[in-house]
């Protein structure tokens, strides 16, 4: 039996800001990463997202990224590791408030954005985030780039991990992810990222830009929240994933 978790980056409103369909994707998957503050979110959406995912029995998550909200965590920081540390165990930190607040358990960490992006090629980067989760809570599980330095790293360390590929996202032949500022960053077919997600599930491999096939074994999936048609393209994955005979769960169940 294949099984697969699906996560979500959620809570990425802030103030009179709205982003997303939080409250729809909720229904489609298994675990969310929530913003805590510094590229997006604040404590009003931070508490209510959290509310709205513990009531639907989704796994939660803590998504830190770089205290950049103007350019929504999407831009490279030259930061000392002492600061990459006290990021993660501020951020981390606060959205546990609002899971303990409401009942819950913090399931995982998730980097985000450029943080995510450098970590998986800076094992000294990924180290840092790696100790700063292990020193607020050790059985919380990283989750990262499959084959990257931060999944190295985090399990070095001593974090149970999580590998996560992209649903609709392309590859790079050293396994990276094909830069944001390249216009084939995105796969907007969306039968091709469904052919892709049944490739790396069940056969773990995906084509790479240079034709390439990577091998690559998920835990994860992630969707992207903030597409316009990220509702309509979670419920369809949901869906041809169950109809493939690929059971959904929380990567907390998974591990």
């Amino acid at each position: 039996m294949f099984h697969i978790d699906l996560n979500c980056d959620l809570g990425e409103g802030f103030g009179n800001y709205r982003i997303g369909n939080d409250e729809e994707i909720l229904r489609y998957v298994t675990s969310v990463n929530i913003a805590c503050g510094f590229h997006a979110g604040d404590p009003m959406v931070m508490g209510k997202t959290v509310k709205m995912a513990l009531e639907k029995g989704v796994g939660v998550g803590a998504h830190p990224g770089f205290p950049d909200l103007m350019g929504f965590g999407r831009r490279n920081m030259l930061v000392s590791t002492e600061e990459i540390k006290a990021y993660i165990i501020y951020q981390v930190g606060a959205l546990i408030g609002f899971i303990k607040a409401n009942g819950g358990e913090l399931q995982h960490v998730k980097p985000h954005g450029a943080l995510y992006n450098m970590a998986a090629k800076d094992y000294g980067l990924g180290r840092a985030i790696a100790e700063a989760i292990y020193q607020v809570d050790k059985d919380t599980i990283f989750v990262g780039l499959a084959n990257s330095a931060m999944i190295e790293a985090a399990k070095d360390v001593g974090l149970p991990v999580a590998v996560e590929v992209f649903a609709d996202r392309n590859y790079n032949s050293d396994g990276s992810l094909v830069s944001r500022n390249l216009p084939n960053a995105m796969i907007h077919d969306v039968e091709l990222c469904f052919q892709r997600v049944l490739q790396m599930v069940k056969e773990n491999t995906v084509e790479t830009v240079e034709g390439n096939l990577l091998k690559i074994k998920p835990d994860t999936i992630c969707l992207h929240g903030d597409h316009p048609q990220a509702v309509a393209f979670a419920a369809r994955l949901e869906e041809m994933l169950r109809v493939n005979g690929i059971l959904l769960k929380s990567m907390g169940e998974n591990l």
